[in-house]
This record gives C-alpha cells, structure tokens and sequence, in this order.
C-alpha cells in the first residue's frame, strides 16, 4: 500500500489550505525544517460534505487530531467508535481514515514531518515514543476538561504558526512535545525493565527489528528476516538463546512473534489492497500460495479468500 505525499493533502482539501490563514504550504515553508501545519475540524467539514469519504491509506506524515462529534477511526485492521471526544495519533507507518458520523464535529488537528521532530534539533525519533508503537490503541478517549485542556494547546498553535516570530517553530515543536506528553500520560506504558537486563535488551532488540519490517509497500518489496534464525544472526545471538530469552520475557517463542506479525501484515494487505494471494503470500516470504493459505487459516480458522470476502 503506497503513502499519499504530503501535496497531495493539500489538493485533496483546498478549504482548509485556505482557511489557515497564513500557515505555510510545503512550497513555502523553510525545508531544514521539516512541515508543520495546524488546522480547525470544523473548516474541513465545510468541504466534507461535497466530497467523498476518505480513503483508507498510509501518509507520508503524522497526525495529530483533537475530535468532538461522533465518528469513527479505523486503522490498520481496527476500528475505534468515537461517541463524544478523542485525541488521535496517526503515524505514517499504519493506514488510517477518519469517517465523521454526522456535520456536528469540532476540534483540530495538526500534520508534521518526521524531519520536523529530528534528534538533531533537540527533538525525538517518534516511532519510539509509546503513542506511535505498533500494536497500542492510537484512539484516546478523553473528558471534557481534557478536551478544553488540549483544545488550548492546538489554539495557541493556530495562533503561533500565522506569527512573524523568528523561532515559531521552535515554539511550534515544543507545544506539539506538549502534545505527545498529555496523551503519553492518558495512556502509561508499563514500567521498563532495568537497563542492565539482557534478556529485556534482547527482547526489545527484537521488537525493533521485527517492526522494521514493515510496512509492505509493494508487492516486489519482501520481508529480509522471515525465521527465527534469520533474527538471531542478525542479533549475533545463537536462536536458542533468543528463544529461550522471548519465552521467558514474553510468553511466546520467536515463531509464535513472527507469525503473529506476519499475519497481522497479512490481514491488513488481504482487506486494504487490491493484491492478489499470490503476491502477498510471496511478499511475506512463502514458497508458494498453498503455504501461505495453510498458515493463514491457523492464525485466523479462515481462508485468505473467506477473509477477504
């Protein structure tokens, strides 16, 4: 599944381009800064209903939404219900829509580059922060006293990005970590293990990687690490170790891992692409369609083609 470019956004939704008064398009805005832009809900749903729902894909930036009114996110193969209020991280990895549920919604939301949070301004690598992990609930419901608590976040970034300020996007970058902050704390993470922990360094080192794997862009792009080998070479650890470590930390062997995640990839590949079984049983790394169907229905009791329907 290809990411839609971040111009394209802006072609896709020209009232609320036009409605930041002032904010900066991406011809515009200093490149050794990366992107940022903020904008109101209720400016894009003056577009909305003239135009078709959104479609279900990855972007090539994050999302950062405060909502009010009924909608629905759906993402990756999840889908969340919003009834009254949420805060939402959409990263670039994970295919994602907003459906609203009706024309009474509120809120704002803001879009940046991953070049706009980089280590080298003092800022941080985002696919490490907990509300961009694989796997969480990026969909937080929220209360109303939270709500007015970000809802002045987002306004003072409204207010900062049309300013004449030389550091603006300093100022920018630090309400939007503000951000990042406020849902982090709505949704804590377990306590890490100690630092001098092996087995939790192993553990984590194998989390990452698995996760580099993905997403699957294209069907000519392939999985390098298929096997429980394949990861223990490359973390220099014999696969005995590695597995008896992930047992013990987890709960599950390396295969159990992989396949899991494998078939998660598989799900989302069979019900948001138009790829055919052949192509993404031989992007995940099967022989053949026979392998890939057979490992399918153990992970889910169906069929690729009964689940895609």
């Amino acid at each position: 599944m290809k990411s839609v470019p971040l111009e394209e956004f802006y072609t896709k939704f020209p009232t609320i381009a036009s409605a930041a008064s002032g904010a900066l398009l991406p011809s515009g805005m200093p490149r050794e800064v990366g992107h940022f832009n903020v904008f109101n809900v209720e400016d894009l749903m003056r577009s909305y209903p003239d135009r078709p729902p959104m479609a279900f894909h990855r972007q090539e930036f994050y999302k950062l939404s405060l909502i009010r009114g009924r909608s629905r996110v759906e993402y990756a193969n999840q889908a969340v219900e919003i009834q009254q209020r949420a805060l939402w991280f959409a990263t670039s990895r994970v295919p994602y829509r907003w459906l609203p549920q009706d024309l009474e919604q509120a809120g704002y939301f803001c879009i940046f580059t991953e070049e706009f949070m980089l280590p080298s301004r003092g800022g941080v690598i985002l696919e490490e922060l907990p509300v961009f992990q694989p796997g969480g609930c990026p969909v937080l419901e929220i209360t109303s006293t939270e709500y007015g608590a970000v809802e002045a976040i987002f306004q003072k970034m409204a207010q900062e990005i049309t300013s004449g300020y030389a550091y603006k996007y300093d100022l920018l970058r630090a309400y939007l970590h503000e951000l990042i902050h406020f849902g982090q704390k709505l949704q804590p993470v377990p306590a890490l293990p100690p630092a001098h922990n092996a087995s939790a360094r192993v553990t984590a080192l194998f989390g990452e990687l698995l996760e580099r794997q993905f997403p699957l862009a294209t069907p000519q792009q392939q999985l390098r690490l298929r096997t429980a080998k394949d990861y223990a070479d490359q973390l220099a650890v014999h696969v005995n170790h590695l597995n008896r470590v992930l047992k013990e930390t987890t709960g599950h062997t390396t295969s159990t891992l992989i396949g899991g995640r494998v078939a998660q990839e598989a799900k989302m590949l069979l019900k948001q692409t138009n790829w055919t079984v052949s192509e993404i049983a031989d992007s995940l790394g099967f022989a053949d369609v026979a392998h890939f169907c057979n490992f399918f229905k153990r992970q889910t009791a169906l069929t690729p083609g009964d689940f895609r329907g």
